[in-house]
């Protein structure tokens, strides 16, 4: 990826936006209204950050371009982080909904959010590639979702909800979602999937809190091999996966592990040829194979030891994130933080993480992004000059952890 006048086109491939609670009522279909009016009047926030003078960088449009500016970011890929209409709890379409009830109200909730962040995109157009949400319940209405959102211009594709162990739908690895990837195929629509949305209920105990943070990441990355061995990649070799904020270093051990365990598929004799060895015939290539084709990694805040990993990650796959506007995120130390994770990396590989490979996946037009590169972009020689000293408010852990000392 060329850069911008020495400097860089930094996309974050992990922001997240939504818009305050009321104002999606003008965009549910207006036989929902009273029922929302209801809903909300009784709704009370959990959520700390939408309750903070901070909560406008959800959807304060102008201000967010003008913060990402300020901290040398041109372009985002935009996650959800408000409450949809008539959500029980939580940001995003995780657990499904329980009864067709309850889910033609989700549904609709989603819908509006879905119709609010084409909005959103198109003031400033370019520049965000915004994620449609959809549910795993009725695969017709997402199908129709995921068609819509395509055509309202969400080119940042669909977040898809991972299937917990206790939602009580089937696993994606089932049938009945071949339509799902079929439509995201045929228009290249991007599949996302998040951390956070495909873990089980952890319950009420003194540990539940740990065990779900332990955890979590895990019960995300079981979406690539979900689909990996119900054949999907196979059958669809076009299709995108990508796994954003469930770190970067456990690529390559898992990769391994699969590969040794597809090996052991194909080996006559074995337990498991006769277990699954006629799944293994039709994958028709390696796991580590189909990462390099279908999959890519949303890599928010990159630490330098997981930078180290890169060329067995696959640098191609490696897309750096921001995760503006959570604290957890860079910003306001995005400079700090690539200095951090990529001083002394080679230019071309630091383009390409920053910025190239999701330009790449999610379709953004750098030509068009490299004229406010050229004016906020970091430098080349800014991003190469090693960090000395964390700043005393910087809270991600992209600033966790040493890179390896040479001999």
């Amino acid at each position: 990826m060329e850069l911008a006048d020495g400097r860089y086109i930094v996309i974050s491939s992990d922001c997240h936006a939504g818009a305050p609670m009321l104002d999606y009522r003008d965009y549910l279909e207006s036989r929902w209204h009273d029922e929302f009016d209801a809903w909300a009047a009784a709704y009370e926030n959990p959520f700390n950050d939408l309750r903070s003078p901070e909560a406008y960088r959800n959807w304060d449009s102008s201000r967010r371009v003008q913060e990402l500016e300020d901290d040398g970011v041109v372009a985002e890929v935009l996650f959800p982080n408000t409450v949809p209409p008539f959500f029980p709890s939580g940001l995003l379409a995780t657990h499904q909904p329980t009864s067709r009830d309850d889910y033609d109200h989700r549904f609709a909730g989603i819908q509006a959010h879905n119709r609010w962040l084409a909005d959103f995109c198109a003031e400033a157009p370019g520049r965000r590639a915004g994620i449609a949400q959809v549910f795993l319940y009725d695969v017709d209405d997402a199908v129709e979702e995921v068609r819509r959102a395509r055509a309202a211009n969400l080119f940042g594709g669909i977040l898809l909800p991972g299937v917990a162990p206790d939602s009580g739908l089937p696993p994606l690895y089932a049938d009945e979602y071949e339509p799902l990837w079929a439509v995201c195929e045929d228009l290249d629509m991007p599949i996302n999937n998040h951390a956070g949305q495909a873990a089980p209920d952890f319950g009420r105990y003194k540990a539940s809190s740990a065990v779900f943070i332990i955890e979590l990441s895990w019960y995300s990355h079981r979406v690539f091999w979900h689909m990996l061995f119900g054949n999907v990649f196979s059958r669809h070799p076009n299709l995108k996966l990508a796994l954003t904020e469930q770190s970067s270093g456990w690529v390559p051990s898992v990769l391994a592990m699969l590969d040794s365990q597809y090996q052991r598929f194909q080996k006559e004799g074995t337990a498991e040829f006769r277990i699954a060895g006629a799944v293994a015939a039709e994958m028709g290539m390696s796991p580590s194979d189909t990462w390099s084709r279908n999959c890519y990694l949303g890599s928010s805040f990159l630490r330098p030891a997981e930078c180290e990993l890169r060329y067995d990650i696959g640098v191609e796959k490696i897309m750096w994130g921001q995760d503006y506007p959570h604290t957890e995120g860079t910003y306001p130390y995005t400079l700090e933080a690539l200095r951090n994770t990529f001083a002394g990396v080679p230019t071309e590989e630091v383009a390409a993480m920053l910025g190239g490979n999701a330009a790449e996946v999610y379709g953004f037009d750098v030509d068009a992004l490299a004229p406010v590169a050229a004016r906020v972009g970091p430098t080349v020689e800014e991003v190469d000059t090693p960090l000395d000293e964390v700043p005393a408010d910087a809270y991600s852990v992209a600033f966790t952890g040493e890179r390896p000392k040479p001999w």
